[in-house]
């Protein structure tokens, strides 16, 4: 039976990235001093330990989120899906997980699942929910992923937690015992989910991304699951991050990483996305005004969506749970563009 979302992302062309967690209270601050370009890597980037970073748990009551609000923005800009970030790198669920405690519901005075109320509002408004799911890094983990990567991360010091957690690793404890079983949670507790986001693949063996997709699959079978997954289990692929090509001329190897400026991974089905920021970060900063102007969004958008490239335009909520003022006036002026277009 053919997947029934695969002619629906074809079509879909424009969606909303919520990159949203604790990392959202610092701002890409921290002790007088900035983060990265990513805020959402702040935790790597000063090898804050859990014990202290878990505290921002305490403080996080964003009492202006609105999932009602959020959704039917989106949807008045012209966005045809959302996709959320479910849990990061920093380990901390942004839903009410029974599997780990530290989770936006358990672990915070805010005492909210924030994934349900915007799968409900998604569902009001008529707009499909994706979830952002970081499969193999978790900092929060002595056995998450990253420490076989030999790469040089510019975001953070480390790609795994390497300063809280010190000798030998075996990911195959943390993903038999948080990965699989959490996955398992947010596919069966949520109704529908169009798409898996999932990111940064590294230690994942072959077998274990197959895990991950049959486990998908069996409980979300029209769910579509990104490239970065890993070891090339895939419906439909994310190109690299902010990454606009000239055209669409498709590698057909086996070796082109999902970010291959090159050339890009043929699709299955050839559904293809690009996930971009609106400045340079993903998750909320104070310092990042590198904002694209409402010009530079449409031109894009129009581009991207010419060959065929559905635009996720990331937004990043601040510690209160509100979209940045700049994000909003944007957004506005695009949905007025596309309007005076038509």
């Amino acid at each position: 039976m053919m997947n029934k979302n695969i002619q629906w992302f074809k079509e879909a062309k424009f969606g909303m990235m919520i990159h949203w967690g604790l990392y959202s209270l610092l701002a890409g601050e921290y002790k007088g001093e900035k983060s990265s370009v990513y805020a959402e890597w702040i935790q790597s980037r000063f090898q804050i330990p859990n014990e202290e970073y878990g505290k921002l748990a305490d403080a996080f009551n964003p009492i202006y989120f609105d999932a009602d609000e959020i959704v039917s923005f989106a949807k008045a800009c012209g966005m045809n899906y959302l996709v959320v970030t479910t849990k990061h790198h920093d380990g901390f669920a942004m839903y009410h997980s029974k599997v780990d405690k530290y989770n936006v519901y358990d672990a915070t005075p805010f005492h909210r699942d924030v994934l349900g109320e915007l799968a409900t509002a998604c569902k009001k408004e008529g707009l499909k929910l994706g979830i952002y799911y970081s499969q193999d890094l978790d900092w929060h983990e002595h056995h998450g992923g990253g420490y076989l990567s030999n790469h040089i991360e510019t975001a953070g010091t480390t790609w795994d937690n390497s300063w809280d957690f010190k000798g030998e690793k075996d990911f195959n404890i943390c993903f038999e015992n948080k990965i699989i079983p959490q996955i398992k949670e947010i596919m069966t507790n949520y109704g529908e989910i169009c798409t898996a986001w999932f990111d940064m693949p590294m230690t994942l063996t072959q077998e274990q991304s197959q895990r991950i997709y049959e486990v998908v699959k069996e409980l979300q079978p029209d769910c579509l699951i990104n490239s970065r997954l890993g070891n090339g289990k895939y419906d439909y692929v994310s190109l690299g991050d902010n990454e606009i090509p000239e055209t669409m001329e498709v590698m057909d190897k086996d070796n082109v990483d999902y970010n291959d400026v090159n050339g890009v991974k043929p699709s299955p089905y050839g559904l293809y996305e690009t996930a971009a920021t609106m400045n340079k970060t993903w998750g909320f900063s104070y310092h990042d005004h590198n904002w694209k102007s409402p010009e530079k969004i449409y031109e894009l958008k129009k581009h991207l969506n010419s060959m065929g490239v559905n635009y996720l335009l990331n937004i990043g909520l601040d510690g209160l749970g509100r979209i940045p003022m700049a994000s909003v006036k944007a957004l506005k002026a695009v949905a007025e563009m596309e309007k005076e277009k038509k």
